[in-house]
């Protein structure tokens, strides 16, 4: 049980296995391999340059199957803990799906993009709503400044975004848990470590993660079964 009293500000960051349970594939957990490209091959600036018709074939089969996905109850439960104590917890996921936000979760940080957005490769165009898939040999998708429209997704080489509010989220928090996540991919492995020794440190997952060593309580099993009981909330007097 993880109790959570009046003056906690909570940090979730989630990973690849919360969206794992809703039947979205951890492509790293099967040996980051898609059709026999490793995963580098088509999540990188390089490949965007390289072949960006391959790049938009490998997210658009991303975007139909999180399309088929439903929010698991680690979803509904972060949702409901959201709307119990509001801006005191901090959200943040390195998931591109929306699941969260289908659970009801309103203050969602995505620090590795988003799927269901684009925006152009060339210009200032803020990133924009779009649950198309561009499959050859249909045109790629052009901005109006001739620009490549490219997914909304930080890939292999690139600075994860909203790394400010992260960072500011982190040092003013006093519970910190990690679900789902494999403590491999940077600068999120760090996450935990940053904080240890003046806060809590929660980890809920299936597995032991990498960085194992940062944290103070460890729940093994699916976050699916395990979130629904595992907070105990101070209700404010």
């Amino acid at each position: 049980m993880v109790r959570v009293s009046n003056n906690d500000r909570i940090f979730v960051l989630t990973g690849a296995g919360v969206s794992a349970e809703s039947g979205i594939p951890t492509f790293r957990g099967v040996g980051g391999l898609w059709r026999n490209y490793r995963i580098e091959e088509v999540a990188s600036p390089s490949a965007w340059r390289r072949d960006p018709r391959l790049v938009w074939e490998f997210y658009s089969m991303r975007r139909r199957v999180a399309r088929e996905a439903e929010p698991n109850p680690a979803h509904l439960d972060l949702a409901k803990l959201e709307q119990r104590i509001g801006d005191r917890l901090f959200l943040c996921t390195q998931n591109v799906d929306n699941l969260h936000e289908q659970a009801g979760a309103r203050r969602v940080v995505h620090m590795h993009g988003e799927l269901f957005k684009s925006r152009c490769d060339s210009c200032n165009r803020a990133p924009f709503a779009d649950a198309r898939t561009y499959e050859p040999p249909a045109e790629l998708p052009r901005c109006e400044c001739g620009g490549r429209i490219r997914p909304h997704i930080c890939w292999f080489g690139e600075t994860p975004f909203e790394m400010n509010r992260i960072l500011q989220a982190l040092d003013g928090c006093t519970l910190f848990l990690a679900i789902g996540t494999s403590g491999v991919v940077e600068p999120a492995a760090s996450f935990a470590a940053q904080v240890s020794g003046r806060a809590r440190t929660v980890y809920v997952g299936p597995e032991e993660p990498a960085n194992r060593y940062a944290f103070t309580e460890r729940y093994l099993g699916k976050a699916g079964e395990l979130l629904p009981s595992l907070f105990e909330v101070v209700e404010r007097r």
